[in-house]
């Protein structure tokens, strides 16, 4: 992979990861049309640019996170406080909310790994979940606008979603947002929940990949991984922020239209 591929990759990535046109979906499209051995780079590319991505949630939620580490260390200090603190306390809530939707994520991911793996080798598949993306995200011009807030089972549903979009093609921003919103969660708050669940998913990710990676070596990979996970974290930022102002509007369609015509080019000419 050249810089300016791992570059283009980057941008795609960045603002792909939050706006729901799914990110995977994107990559796997772009590595095929750029003729980039698929067998040979397998998904540590993507694991890094994801890195990226988590690098940018960092610097738009920094303080939400670090009250979330402070809610949790001192939950860990005084466990028989809990119970108190989970019916007291929003972002301790919201801690535990993010920890419920690691259940099914994990699950899946363990099951599943290596079918899910082999299916970034497929465009036309990657192409018709683009579709099913679309649909997703055209449903949510049914019915009354949500106005509800999470709770624990809503957030094992959105958990559920995100495991799904470990298939690539189906956007895990795109999958959890109109989740919560199915459920009646008010929309900016789904999107926030959205973006915040994603910490510990990657995180993880990238430190099993990193692992690896010591075991294996970088070789001259390691500039083409830095210059993807920069690019990715500029984009990220600006794409927080868009998809939290379409967010807000109830604009979610217009996402489902581009989903739609970039998932049916590929079934066509792929």
């Amino acid at each position: 992979m050249t810089w300016w591929e791992a570059l283009l990759l980057g941008l795609i990535q960045g603002l792909t990861e939050f706006i729901p046109v799914s990110s995977s979906g994107h990559l796997v499209l772009g590595q095929y049309l750029l003729g980039l051995d698929k067998e040979a780079a397998d998904v540590t590319f993507e694991v890094f640019v994801h890195f990226g991505t988590v690098l940018s949630i960092l610097t738009v939620y920094w303080d939400d996170v670090a009250e979330l580490v402070e809610e949790a260390w001192a939950g860990l200090r005084a466990p028989r406080a809990v119970p108190t603190r989970f019916a007291e306390n929003d972002t301790f809530r919201l801690g535990v909310f993010i920890l419920v939707t690691l259940v099914p994520t994990g699950v899946a991911y363990v099951l599943f790994r290596k079918p899910l793996e082999q299916a970034f080798g497929s465009p036309r598949f990657t192409s018709a979940m683009l579709v099913g993306t679309g649909v997703l995200l055209l449903l949510t011009r049914i019915g009354p606008r949500p106005d509800g807030d999470l709770s624990g089972v809503k957030a094992f549903v959105v958990g559920v979603a995100q495991s799904c979009a470990l298939v690539p093609g189906i956007s895990r921003s795109g999958a959890t947002i109109c989740v919560a919103l199915y459920q009646n969660v008010e929309p900016e708050r789904a999107a926030n929940f959205s973006f915040l669940m994603l910490l510990p998913v990657v995180l993880g990710g990238t430190v099993l990949k990193g692992l690896e990676l010591m075991e294996q070596g970088v070789g001259a990979a390691g500039l083409s991984l830095g210059i993807g996970t920069v690019a990715a974290y500029g984009s990220g930022i600006g794409a927080i922020y868009v998809v939290l102002d379409v967010v807000r509007r109830g604009n979610l369609q217009y996402f489902a239209y581009y989903c739609f015509l970039i998932g049916g080019l590929g079934l066509w000419l792929l």
